[in-house]
């Protein structure tokens, strides 16, 4: 176990190198990420203070975009904490946070519209999101197993057992690719059903929609970012074309 670490960390074969491109790489992507998380909570705060003329509340809403996709077994209930809506497939239900569901915000709407359309995608089958149900087994594994099995690999001065490492690490990268197409797909279900059903009233209320969405699927793009960049370092560091 000394010997793992003193790969990983320190002592002249990786720790410098391993420092230099967590700087170049790795650091712009979580200020990327610690942005994305401000501009998101930002807008949430600002658009969960304007109410809708339309009346709608998230749990409503969300019931509207289900019914507009021919949905009627999906469950709509409350949950504790703030930001933590999402759609439990395992269970058929939409979990609204205490802001979200019983608000005519028109965050509150946007937010549980979006979750709404997770659900329908579910019910249609979408492709994306198959693909990265089918990712997540392989990317818990690589996320626990990736970069102990290429130090180990390493270790040995066995280069097969690195790249095996480096590739099971990958898969947290391909899953956050994959989950990209399903969160801008699910949004701009949510504006299109908001749109068509007059969810909200007026385009001012439907742009504070999209305005909480599009913050929402930056915090995506910008965990997509953080993958890649640590992806990157690791490729670098374990193979030895980055050390100084």
């Amino acid at each position: 176990m000394h010997s793992l670490l003193h790969v990983y960390y320190g002592g002249g074969l990786y720790g410098f190198s391993g420092t230099y491109w967590y700087f170049v790489l790795v650091l712009p992507a979580l200020i990327l990420s610690v942005w994305a998380q401000i501009k998101v909570k930002r807008a949430y705060a600002s658009m969960s203070q304007v109410y809708s003329k339309s009346g709608y509340s998230g749990a409503a809403a969300a019931e509207a975009v289900l019914h507009y996709y021919g949905i009627y077994d999906v469950r709509i209930e409350q949950v504790s904490g703030k930001l933590t809506d999402h759609f439990d497939p395992r269970k058929n239900v939409i979990r609204l946070s205490q802001g979200v569901y019983s608000s005519a915000s028109i965050a509150a709407i946007g937010i549980a519209c979006h979750e709404a359309g997770h659900a329908a995608q579910y019910a249609q089958g979408y492709l994306p999101i198959k693909i990265r149900n089918s990712i997540l087994p392989v990317c818990k594994i690589g996320s626990y197993a990736g970069i102990p099995l290429a130090i180990l690999g390493v270790v040995l001065s066995f280069p097969t057992l690195t790249w095996v490492g480096i590739l099971l690490y990958s898969f947290i990268m391909i899953f956050q690719l994959a989950t990209l197409p399903v969160e801008l797909d699910a949004s701009r279900r949510a504006m299109d059903v908001i749109r068509k059903n007059n969810l909200l009233y007026g385009e001012e209320e439907n742009k504070g929609a999209q305005k909480v969405l599009r913050c929402a699927a930056m915090t995506y793009v910008a965990a997509l970012a953080v993958s890649i960049a640590n992806l990157l370092r690791f490729i670098i560091m374990f193979t030895g074309r980055g050390r100084k």
